[in-house]
């Protein structure tokens, strides 16, 4: 059973919406997925991915191999989560008296 990381749409016409699926590989693109993982809105301002990272190393240990697009969108979301905690874990400024 050959497994991949994808898309599978379920927005409306011109409004769409993705959910970030592992699904086998012979199933259909909007068929029953193995594993929710997260979601992806192209039309969104501000964060356009939610993504469960320990997901898909669980299942990119386990042999599932992500699609082109898929691909890219999660090395953006590591980047993102690096530099998020670097954003936290920066001192505030001392308030002025």
């Amino acid at each position: 059973m050959a497994l991949k990381i994808r898309l599978t749409r379920v927005g409306t016409t011109h409004q769409p919406h993705y959910r970030i699926v592992v699904a086998e590989a012979r199933s259909r693109r909007d068929g029953r997925p193995a594993e929710m993982l997260g979601t992806y809105d192209p039309r969104a301002k501000g964060e356009m991915v939610k993504l469960d990272l320990a997901r898909v190393d669980y299942w990119l240990s386990k042999g599932a191999k992500p699609s082109d697009t898929l691909h890219s969108i999660i090395k953006r979301a590591r980047k993102s989560a690096a530099a998020a905690p670097a954003v936290e874990a920066a001192p505030a400024a001392p308030a002025a008296v």
